[in-house]
């Protein structure tokens, strides 16, 4: 049953023509799709910049459409029925092919213009992007940029759902099928104390001697925690992890009091925190940038991954 009246919005979203209808109806499959992925629909209404009785009315025509409800509401906490459920998945294929014809229709043109969607770190927002984003501006000036700072984890999300288009981040160890991930710097990490801290006083130290003091990583669900956890497992040992965050300027300040022991980027290293000295240990992650597969890119998309690929051949 569920299956019928899915085959019918895909049918009515990706043949009707009707610009009423296409403007309309979208806007309530956004809603719908917002309200899923927040778990709210005053989170829905913030990101869409909508107020909650305007996503409820779209959310209203939408379920009247369908002639089904699709979501349950229990005082504060809203629930994708099972009908919602079934919908979520078809709802994306059905915004991301309207958006795929799109560009590939105005690629046509060859014209370097429109929105780019741009997912990016907040780390190598600040470090690594500024020189290129200010080469591409001056090159292309008719692109729009919008830049997203989101962790690594949650950008590669964004491209799997279709939300950005590039994302440059910290590339996972082990991508997805549908993501193409290609490395544009080589970032090596050095494990990093307060210079008062006794372990900088060591000649040399080993894992062993580093894992018995506290530590200070990025969350558990981070790219750059899985490579330090991996190597530790590997000698058998657990790192003592007192306190996480996912920003590395407020783990280097953490390190830089004294608080704990890190792993930093070597571009941040300077005087307020010394490196360990690990012998045979080397440890470092790639950066790069993703895109979906199977997703038509942009113009503007296509000429900012050429010129991250020209800086990668140049470094």
């Amino acid at each position: 049953m569920a299956l019928d009246w899915i085959t019918q919005i895909h049918n009515f979203y990706a043949l009707d023509n009707q610009e009423e209808s296409e403007n309309v109806d979208l806007a309530n499959l956004n809603a719908f799709i917002a309200i899923a992925e927040t778990g709210s629909f005053s989170g829905a209404g913030e990101r869409l910049h909508l107020t909650q009785p305007a996503i409820s009315k779209r959310i209203a025509g939408l379920e009247q459409q369908l002639d089904v409800r699709l979501f349950d509401r229990l005082g504060r906490e809203v629930s994708l029925t099972e009908a919602g459920r079934a919908l979520l998945p078809r709802a994306y294929q059905i915004i991301n092919v309207l958006d795929d014809t799109r560009r590939a229709l105005t690629n046509l043109t060859g014209e370097v213009s429109g929105r780019l969607t741009l997912a990016t770190s907040h780390h190598i927002g600040l470090h690594r992007l500024p020189p290129l984003l200010r080469a591409f501006t001056r090159q292309y000036p008719a692109v729009a940029l919008d830049i997203q700072f989101l962790d690594s984890e949650v950008a590669y999300e964004e491209i799997l759902h279709g939300r950005a288009e590039i994302a440059v981040i910290t590339l996972a160890p082990e991508p997805h099928s549908l993501v193409r991930a290609v490395p544009v710097w080589d970032d090596p990490l050095d494990f990093v104390v307060a210079p008062e801290h006794p372990l900088a006083r060591k000649a040399a130290a080993g894992l062993e001697d580093i894992a018995h003091h506290p530590a200070v990583f990025p969350g558990g669900n981070t790219f750059t925690h899985h490579i330090v956890q991996r190597l530790f497992e590997a000698q058998g040992l657990a790192p003592n992890i007192a306190m996480s965050t996912n920003y590395l300027e407020t783990i280097k300040m953490m390190v830089s009091i004294g608080l704990a022991w890190s792993v930093l980027p070597r571009t941040m290293l300077d005087e307020q925190v010394a490196s360990i000295s690990l012998p045979g240990i080397q440890l470092s992650r790639q950066l790069g940038y993703i895109l979906h597969t199977e997703r038509t890119l942009s113009n503007a998309a296509r000429a900012f991954m050429a010129l991250l690929d020209s800086h990668a051949r140049k470094t």
